[in-house]
């Protein structure tokens, strides 16, 4: 298993956009490497879809997360954590394609590029984005078998990435999203929803990094708390962003407040909303600190979120 070595610099010395340019082009790698290997593995006609839909580019927060997380806890820096962390980002690629279905958000642009359904067709996309559940599992299992963990460690590696992509998270949030459409929701709903649909993802990857690493349950449990908060305080922003941005500035359309749904900023306001996001972002950091973990890129990353422009 690997273990010890290697780790961020000293919390003072890091730079922030100088890690994030490093870490995205190493995700990007991992992620072509698992894209290639899922090529031969998909029906005929779907491979150039999960090429777009995966290879668009984006933040890749929640890889680098997990990846943060692994060495925190004492993991090395290899290849084997690279690719388990992209499994994330298969999760969320397929969720960014059938949010952008007709029969959800209707969306003609994501990341700056044509949605897929435009080009391929709804029915394709949907075939396609599927086919990525699937294949988020396998390449989370053969990694976790690289980096020689146990069965059973194994096992929950695969089990917490799709619990997080499921039901009673991301698929959940969706169908909460939906149902919410045209109508003003309370605060508990929309913590409810995003909880679900932006931070269970968000609070997977650095528990899955941590259980990679050997870490014990406080550690986890932390882990996992930071990463529920830093979900919210994620969207938090993103609305903020969605109300203040153009979709030039942000690479997507149509934004939340033209499709009527609730948001944070339709319920506080823009300062108040950035002010809760600042909390949310605080609070991330707090459960880090709680728990011994001296993590200069978690805790970095905790502050981006609430200061990102796009």
């Amino acid at each position: 298993m690997s273990r010890g070595g290697g780790g961020p610099p000293p919390e003072a010395e890091l730079d922030l956009d100088g890690a994030l340019t490093r870490e995205r082009a190493s995700v990007e790698k991992a992620l072509e490497v698992a894209v290639a290997r899922l090529q031969p593995l998909l029906p005929e006609g779907l491979g150039p879809v999960v090429r777009h839909g995966v290879l668009a580019g984006g933040k890749r927060i929640r890889p680098i997360l997990c990846v943060a997380a692994f060495r925190a806890c004492g993991g090395k820096d290899d290849a084997p954590i690279q690719a388990l962390a992209v499994s994330l980002e298969l999760i969320h690629a397929y969720s960014l394609m059938h949010d952008d279905l007709p029969c959800m958000d209707d969306a003609d642009l994501r990341r700056g590029r044509t949605t897929p359904h435009r080009i391929w067709g709804e029915v394709t996309t949907m075939a396609a984005a599927a086919a990525l559940i699937p294949a988020a599992a396998l390449q989370a299992w053969t990694s976790a078998e690289a980096l020689e963990l146990e069965p059973t460690e194994a096992r929950g590696v695969v089990a917490t990435l799709l619990r997080a992509a499921g039901a009673s998270g991301m698929v959940g949030g969706q169908a909460l999203d939906l149902l919410g459409e045209e109508r003003a929701l309370s605060p508990r709903e929309l913590d409810a929803l995003h909880a679900r649909k932006t931070g269970a993802l968000l609070a997977a990857a650095p528990t899955m990094g941590g259980r990679a690493a050997g870490a014990g349950a406080a550690v986890l449990d932390a882990l996992g708390r930071y990463g529920r908060e830093l979900g919210l305080a994620f969207q938090i922003a993103d609305d903020v962003l969605d109300a203040t941005g153009t979709a030039r500035e942000l690479g997507k359309e149509p934004s939340d407040r033209e499709l009527s749904k609730s948001t944070y900023v339709s319920l506080y306001g823009i300062d108040e909303a950035r002010a809760r996001a600042r909390e949310r972002a605080d609070a991330a950091r707090d459960a880090l600190r709680a728990a011994g973990l001296r993590a200069p890129l978690l805790d970095s990353l905790a502050e981006y979120v609430v200061r990102r422009r796009a």
